[in-house]
């Protein structure tokens, strides 16, 4: 080979190097850029999660304050239930008792008339 054969063959085999690092570099750039991408989107679901987890110890609270006014409003319903029991049987006595009185008045009536 002569001299100028070799610088040619020289030549291209550094254009094929720095092409071939440049592929690389790009590569490489693509990746951390992907990696960085990444990254923020973990980021923000740690935040999201954050928020999620705060939202959900602030609703548990807010259930376990809410629990005894429950409790509370169940055992009124049931004592309302008993009492109103109570005065249905009590107005049905009443109204016999009534309905009796007027029987036994008009008897009295009907008889001296």
């Amino acid at each position: 080979m002569s001299p100028a054969e070799i610088d040619v063959a020289v030549h291209r085999q550094l254009g094929e190097l720095v092409a071939g690092m440049r592929g690389l570099q790009d590569s490489i750039r693509r990746i951390e850029e992907g990696a960085r991408r990444a990254e923020d989107k973990a980021a923000r679901l740690v935040e999201r999660v954050g928020e999620l987890e705060a939202s959900v110890s602030t609703i548990g609270a807010e259930v376990a304050e809410m629990r005894p006014v429950t409790d509370d409003v169940r055992r009124w319903k049931l004592m309302g239930i008993g009492a109103l029991g109570v005065t249905g049987i009590a107005a049905m006595a009443l109204g016999v008792s009534f309905a009796e009185a007027i029987r036994r008045v008009v008897f009295v009536v009907m008889s001296k008339g």
